[in-house]
Parts: structure tokens; C-alpha cells; sequence
């Protein structure tokens, strides 16, 4: 009876041992929980082309040296940095801020070692337990072109981790600017998750459960942008030393050929481990090489206006392409004389406006702003105004950027609170010519020349094309937006 009772024991005692050890996950990721490692796969962020598909922005692998602090055991911290290339009291510095923040979640210790220093690392990482290294990619951009229109990555702060609702962890990056953050779903991808298995001297072993439980990482979308290479490359050549914006807008489909912003910089000072002084180095450039002067920069449109004046007249009948005025070399407005640089005498519109002639411009805005149909200038100024501000002047145009501002354009009540009732055409007579008290962005002025391209109607500017695989085209960015003069 005894023996029998000690088989029956055994038997229970070997079944169970079994069911720990073999059957049930559960009780093993319990035992093991000390060399299980939840690892996140991150994903490539989606490639970025031009209009003809040549590479603006690709991917370039890097490695974060990681730690969970409290499987951390006492190592060698000088042969540590002397390995991955680092200061030791900067690297002794992010240990304790990852320490101080959890014991038990890996951190970030060493963020982004080149291939070289991987591999010379990954060779002597069981030197160092609780150290394992995590890849991921980094923006590298081969001609080192449009750097204002692509924008830049950069880590996630606290505010975004919590503002997005936990798709971003700390060490994650995200876009700041550019085309990185209006397309920042679309580019980012979908994180992986990975189950790795490692034993006591930090050497791992493999996937845990043969990989059956881990998720792939999937990657962001590729974007088609609208930029030709070719042209971009091109304008900021003509740009260099200078200041100012280049802007080229195919008129039919709103796609922009061109976008320089001058000064601007290298976009590949923003990546890899020097990132973080370079960037307060060209936040400090008196330059001011992070604003984007096509859509932030204000210039008044000056010569640029005046067709669409003349085109304002034609619509309103004070003139026609015959109407002759004659050109002295200025034009008398009031107490305001507008000078012009040519002596053209009797002068029509066609070549009024080859010769941009002011004297001719101030003729068709006097005109308009004393047409007897209205009960007043002011009243017919702000119809003017109307009109004007149909082509896009005061008013962002929705490009797919950030950052853009509406110009500098008032209507008649702003001038009656300046000069009271005492105001009318001759005050404003500058206006005529593209200044005075209007601005616009380069932007602007383009779109402008696009809708005269196009006969009265415009499609909203835009730096990309195409999104993902299946070449996707924002509905926005296909319909015909008709001023109506």
C-alpha cells in the first residue's frame, strides 16, 4: 500500500512539473519573467521621392544601446564608452536619469551607434548585463536638398506621449515640420513587438514561443511628392548667399515644382548623434534657416500685382486692351506723387504692363475706386478688395505644410480706423503698385500667376502627390477652386 501511494505521488508530482515547465506558457513566462524581454520593433518611416520617383529621403539603420537598470551588474563603465565611443559622465548622467525614472522599463542609455560601433559592441555585450541594444532607422537624405520642405524628426516629448493617447513611448520620434509632420500617420508606420529570450549573461537565445507571439512591425507609407529634383536643385543654387524664396507651381494641378528657402541648411546636420548641437547651433543662426519663407516669409508683390489689377479693370469695364493713358514718368494722387522709371507717354495696357508701367497701374486703381456705382470710395474699395482677396491675398491657401501665414491685406475698415472718414484712392494709391500697407507670402504671388495661367480658376498648392502603394490622391488636391473675374 505504501509503494503504491508513493507511484501515485511521483505520478502527480511529474505530471505538474510538466504541465510548469511544458504546457503552460504561463507559468513559464513566470519563470523566466527575469530573461523575457518585450522588445518594440520599429518600423521604417516611409520613403519620400520626387515627381519623377528619385529619392529625396531614405532610411539608414542605427542602433539604441538599451538598460533595464535593475538587471544592470557592476561593469567596466570606461571600457563601456571607450566601446561605444562616448563621454563617460555624459553616459553616467543618462544612467541615472533612466535609473531615477523606473528600475524595471528598459531606457534608452545611448541613442543611435552607428553599424561600425554595434558590431564592435554586440561582440562583448555579454560583458555587460542588462545592456542589450535595440535598432532602428534614421532619416538620411542623399543630395541633401529641400530641407524646409521636408522638415525634420525629432524625439517625442512627455506632452506628446500623453497627448496621443499612448501610440508613442519615450525614445520614439516623430516630425516637427515640414512634410514629416503633416504626414507624420502616414510616414510613421505601426510599431512591431518582439519577444526575446535572454540567459544570465545577457546573451539572447532566441525568439520566445519560436516567434508565435511576436508582431511585425509594418512600414509608414512611401510619399510621391510633387517637387522635380532637377528644378529644387537648381533654384537653391540660384539662392545661395541670398535671401529669399523660390516657389514654381504647375498651374493646372496645383503641384509645386520648386520650394527653396534661402538661407536654409543641411538636413542631415538633423540626424545621428551629433542631432541635438547641431540643431541648437542652427537655432541660433542669425539667418533664421528654420523659417520657411515661402509660406512665412511677407514681401509686398510690388510689379506681381499689377495684372491682376488690370485684370479687375477689364472685368469691371473701366478699361479695355485698347484703354490708352498717358505716362509722364509719374502719377499725380492727391498730395501723393507715385513715381514711374519710364517716360512712355500715351501708353495701352499690353505694353503698360511689359513695361510695368506704375503711372499706367495707378490709372486703372483710380478708376475702380471712383466708379459712380458705388455710394462712396469706401464702399467701393472694399468691393475692390473683394475681388482682390478671391485670388488668395490675405488668407492662407492650404498648402500641406505647417507654418503657413495669411499675408498682410486690410479691407476699408481697417483705413477708417486709421484716418477716420478723411481717406479715399489717393491714400491708398500705393496699393496700386503692389505696396503700401499689403504683403504676401511668395506662395501667394505664385498661385496668383497660376490662376491668370489658368483662365480664372486655381487647385490648391501641394508638395505630395501620391500617398502609399496604391499612389492615393487627397480629393483636395483635385478640385478646381474658380475666382469668378
Amino acid at each position: 500500500i505504501i509503494q503504491g501511494l508513493f507511484i501515485v505521488v511521483a505520478l502527480i508530482l511529474l505530471g505538474t512539473l510538466f504541465y510548469i515547465q511544458v504546457a503552460s506558457d504561463k507559468y513559464f513566462l513566470s519563470a523566466e519573467n527575469n530573461v523575457l524581454r518585450r522588445i518594440y520593433t520599429y518600423p521604417a518611416r516611409g520613403v519620400i521621392f520626387d515627381r519623377n520617383e528619385k529619392i529625396l529621403v531614405q532610411n539608414e539603420l542605427v542602433y539604441d544601446l538599451m538598460a533595464i537598470p535593475n538587471d544592470v551588474k557592476p561593469f567596466d563603465t570606461v571600457e563601456l564608452c571607450r566601446i561605444i565611443d562616448v563621454d563617460t559622465a555624459k553616459f553616467k548622467k543618462n544612467f541615472r536619469t533612466a535609473r531615477r525614472i523606473s528600475r524595471f522599463q528598459p531606457k534608452a542609455i545611448e541613442k543611435q551607434l552607428p553599424v561600425q560601433i554595434y558590431q564592435s559592441l554586440s561582440e562583448q555585450l555579454a560583458r555587460f548585463p542588462g545592456f542589450f541594444v535595440q535598432s532602428r532607422t534614421i532619416r538620411q537624405y542623399p543630395d541633401s536638398l529641400a530641407s524646409q520642405f521636408l522638415g525634420y524628426i525629432k524625439e517625442v516629448t512627455p506632452k506628446e506621449i500623453e497627448r496621443y493617447d499612448g501610440y508613442y513611448r519615450s525614445g520614439d520620434y516623430n516630425g516637427r515640420s515640414g512634410v514629416e509632420k503633416t504626414y507624420e500617420q502616414s510616414l510613421r508606420g505601426v510599431k512591431g513587438v518582439a519577444k526575446m529570450l535572454y540567459d544570465v549573461h545577457n546573451v539572447p537565445k532566441g525568439s520566445y514561443a519560436e516567434g508565435r507571439l511576436d508582431t511585425a512591425a509594418v512600414s509608414g507609407d512611401q510619399l510621391i511628392s510633387s517637387l522635380d529634383i532637377r528644378i529644387q536643385k537648381l533654384g537653391e543654387e540660384l539662392m545661395q548667399n541670398k535671401v529669399g524664396s523660390i516657389v514654381a507651381i504647375e498651374p493646372k494641378t496645383g503641384e509645386i515644382l520648386a520650394f527653396v528657402s534661402s538661407p536654409g541648411y543641411d538636413p542631415n546636420l538633423l540626424v545621428g548623434r551629433a542631432q541635438g548641437n547641431n540643431y541648437m547651433d542652427l537655432l541660433k543662426n542669425p539667418n533664421r534657416v528654420f523659417n520657411v519663407r515661402p509660406i512665412m516669409g511677407y514681401y509686398s508683390p510690388g510689379s506681381a500685382f499689377k495684372p491682376l489689377d488690370a485684370l479687375i479693370g477689364l472685368q469691371e469695364g473701366v478699361i479695355d486692351p485698347n484703354t490708352t493713358f498717358n505716362c509722364p514718368g509719374y502719377f499725380k494722387a492727391g498730395n501723393h506723387t507715385v513715381k514711374c522709371e519710364h517716360v512712355d507717354g500715351n501708353i495701352a495696357l499690353r505694353r503698360g504692363l511689359a513695361r510695368s508701367c506704375n503711372t499706367y497701374a495707378c490709372y486703372v486703381f483710380q478708376k475702380l475706386i471712383t466708379q459712380k456705382k458705388y455710394k462712396n470710395q469706401k464702399v467701393a474699395y472694399d468691393d475692390w478688395h473683394r475681388m482682390v482677396s478671391k485670388f488668395g491675398l490675405g488668407d492662407t491657401l492650404g498648402i500641406d505644410l505647417p507654418g503657413e501665414r495669411t499675408g498682410r491685406f486690410y479691407d476699408a475698415s481697417y483705413y477708417s480706423g486709421k484716418y477716420s472718414k478723411y481717406w479715399g484712392y489717393s491714400t491708398v494709391i500705393s496699393l496700386a503698385i503692389g505696396q503700401g500697407e499689403m504683403d504676401a507670402t511668395p506662395l501667394q504671388i505664385a498661385n496668383i500667376m497660376a490662376i491668370i495661367a489658368n483662365k480664372g480658376y486655381y487647385v490648391k498648392p501641394h508638395l505630395v502627390k501620391a500617398i502609399g502603394k496604391d499612389r492615393e490622391i487627397k480629393k483636395e488636391y483635385q478640385e478646381k477652386h474658380y475666382v469668378d473675374i
